[in-house]
């Protein structure tokens, strides 16, 4: 078992930046991308951006120039930094994690409000 947990979230206005992060423990050996999904109510969850371990990135179209993933494999810790936050963000994100890649570990889920 993996288990995740986020940090980060909260409120801000439209514009302003937040960072979120997500620290992996137990059973990571294997574990082959970290990255964050969102659901914003009414929706469907959706990637956000994700992060192999071979250094590879992949962003949502919506967060591309915007957001920043990253990752500390040394702390098996990802972060996601937001900037030119929209209202349309809001969302609860939740941290990905994928063990050998077919097991997928979630995070509790941050809330992130962004007012307009």
């Amino acid at each position: 078992q993996v288990q995740l947990v986020e940090s980060g979230g909260g409120l801000v206005q439209a514009g302003g930046s937040l960072g979120l992060s997500c620290a992996a423990s137990g059973s990571i050996f294997g574990i082959t991308a970290m990255g964050w999904y969102r659901q914003a109510p009414g929706k469907q969850r959706e990637l956000v951006a994700s992060a192999t371990t071979g250094g590879g990135t992949n962003y949502a179209d919506s967060v591309k120039g915007r957001f920043t993933i990253s990752r500390d494999n040394t702390k098996n810790t990802v972060y996601l930094q937001m900037n030119s936050l929209r209202p349309d963000d809001t969302a609860v994100y939740y941290c990905n994690v994928v063990k050998n890649l077919i097991f997928n570990y979630w995070g509790q889920g941050t809330q992130v409000t962004v007012s307009s």
